[in-house]
């Protein structure tokens, strides 16, 4: 376990912005809309602040003030942060992000979770934090080799907690954070207090009598589900099937990039929130984390080791649920929005479920302070 710190290069941001400059841009055919994609207009104005107003620097020191450390576990290089609360009596809690997310998601929580009296909270709700980047992601990279599915993951996690003396704790997530947190509750009870994602697909069996009284809110989400097979899904099934293909582009277009994991900030978050759901500089120092790394072909690889899974849960195989207490947060604006009826049949274990008014798929960015509470709340009620 080594300590790390993030350098890149001068060079490498030099050549970013070169790369800006020289952008090939496609034509956008008139009276053409945001249902084509990323509209022209816009990319070009972000692109241009990427160039002349971010300063990756800043993100750079930003980041730093977290102790960060590079490990190896089954062959693969993880990096992490480890954030110690002062209080002695912490709940230990690892957080794991999910795509295209990455470490820097949680960035706005980590000071109140660790340290809750100096941001006006209760220190009996304080956590040691563990947070660390999916093989293939950021610094967690290159992938050693193929394989790095879901349980792959979860038990490098174990074993990362393990290393770092954790025989207790709690484990949160969203998107591919909440699938990994859900696969270490189920194969490590022992070990897992509790599970607490902000993320949760649910589906219908196919049994006509759980879908009556369903409420009109409850019959929207399913209306979810079915857009996002017909209209929002073709990122998934890209990555699912040809991520290195994808690759080529992403890697040597920062422009690409930018387009690819933008569009997702721009239908994934909620879209009334004043101002905007995520800040033109959190957006970009989590796609210039991709970009400098060089992580967004390998990221798209974990799609297709689970492809295997969602065909598996598709024919209706569903993996045994976890039997740790089990808690929901659910945004409203998120990419799915699970049904309380659903998961009650899923999860024998559910015991927490809030349902927020506003915030979307990106939890930690958008809405903080209601994910912590969340969070402090699921926990606490476990001691």
């Amino acid at each position: 376990m080594r300590p790390f710190t993030i350098e890149i290069p001068q060079d490498d941001i030099d050549d970013l912005h070169r790369r800006i400059a020289a952008t090939r841009w496609p034509d956008e055919i008139p009276g053409a809309g945001s249902e084509r994609g990323v509209e022209l207009k816009h990319l070009r104005e972000l692109a241009d602040y990427w160039r002349n107003g971010y300063d990756w620097r800043a993100a750079e020191a930003a980041l730093n003030r977290f102790p960060q450390y590079l490990t190896d576990i089954d062959g693969q290089t993880v990096h992490y942060l480890h954030i110690e609360s002062p209080e002695p009596d912490a709940q230990p809690l690892l957080l794991t992000h999910g795509w295209p997310g990455s470490f820097v998601e949680f960035a706005d929580i980590i000071g109140p979770l660790t340290d809750p009296r100096a941001h006006g909270g209760d220190a009996a709700d304080a956590f040691h934090l563990v947070v660390p980047s999916i093989p293939g992601f950021g610094f967690s990279s290159p992938l050693s080799g193929i394989g790095w599915d879901v349980p792959r993951v979860a038990a490098a996690w174990a074993e990362l907690m393990g290393r770092l003396g954790y025989s207790s704790y709690g484990v949160q997530g969203g998107d591919a954070g909440a699938v990994i947190s859900t696969q270490i509750g189920r194969a490590y009870p022992d070990r897992v207090v509790g599970v607490h994602v902000n993320m949760l697909m649910t589906f219908p069996s196919g049994d006509p009598a759980e879908m009556v009284d369903l409420s009109e809110t409850d019959m929207a989400r399913l209306g979810r589900l079915a857009q996002f097979d017909a209209d929002l899904s073709g990122y998934m099934k890209i990555m699912l099937t040809r991520p290195l293909t994808l690759g080529y582009g992403l890697e040597d277009s920062p422009v690409g990039l930018l387009a690819w994991i933008g569009e997702k900030f721009q239908e994934w978050v909620d879209p009334n929130a004043p101002g905007g759901a995520v800040s033109r500089d959190a957006l970009l120092t989590n796609v210039a984390l991709y970009w400098f790394t060089k992580t967004a072909s390998s990221a798209a690889n974990f799609y297709y080791e689970g492809a295997e899974g969602i065909r598996q849960m598709a024919a209706g195989n569903v993996p045994p649920p976890p039997t740790v207490p089990f808690g929901v947060a659910v945004f409203p604006h998120d990419l799915f929005v699970p049904i309380r009826r659903f998961a009650d049949r899923d999860l024998p274990t559910l015991c927490h479920w809030t349902e927020f008014d506003r915030g979307g798929h990106f939890a930690a960015l958008e809405q903080p302070e209601l994910l912590i509470g969340d969070i402090r709340t699921f926990f606490r009620s476990l001691k």
